[in-house]
């Protein structure tokens, strides 16, 4: 298991070389990779803030790398987050998830992200030609993690 966090940019063909290095039993990778959108909610958005607290919000991600290896056991998972002042295109999140077959690959890969969007540690702000404003994560969200059996422990927004 890779859990980073940080403020530096990622290069996805290194991190995934690095995944899957010297692992023959690896049939599948599947990556996502966020990146910061220039509209939101109708505003330009000029820049994004990440903020998390050291140390807990690594200890977070390692726990959901568990729970994923706990539904797909043989899988390798990589989670690289950033923070700090990101611009529109930067790269924000990667998470990378290695199987035998491309079906555990997938759904790993996505129940790391719907747990990310829910209920992981970071604050966002961002910054619009209206001024600051601070981002909540969605109700669609909280969606997507229930079709996982979970629930949020965060509060969300309609928007």
């Amino acid at each position: 298991m890779t859990v980073r966090v940080q403020t530096e940019d990622f290069d996805l063909s290194r991190e995934v070389a690095a995944l899957r290095a010297m692992n023959p039993k690896i049939g599948a990778v599947a990556c996502f990779v966020g990146t910061v959108r220039d509209l939101n909610d109708g505003s330009t958005v000029e820049t994004m803030e990440l903020e998390h607290y050291p140390g807990m919000t690594e200890k977070s991600l390692e726990g959901i790398v568990e729970a994923a290896r706990a539904r797909w056991p043989g899988i390798e998972v990589l989670i690289v987050h950033r923070v700090g002042k990101l611009y529109p295109l930067d790269q924000i999140v990667l998470v990378a998830t290695t199987a035998a077959h491309r079906g555990d690959a997938f759904a790993s890969c996505e129940f790391v992200m719907d747990y990310l969007k829910t209920d992981a540690p970071f604050w966002k702000k961002e910054k619009t030609e209206q001024g600051e404003r601070w981002v909540d994560a969605r109700v669609s969200d909280d969606a997507a993690l229930a079709r996982w059996g979970m629930s949020s422990t965060n509060t969300k927004s309609d928007a």
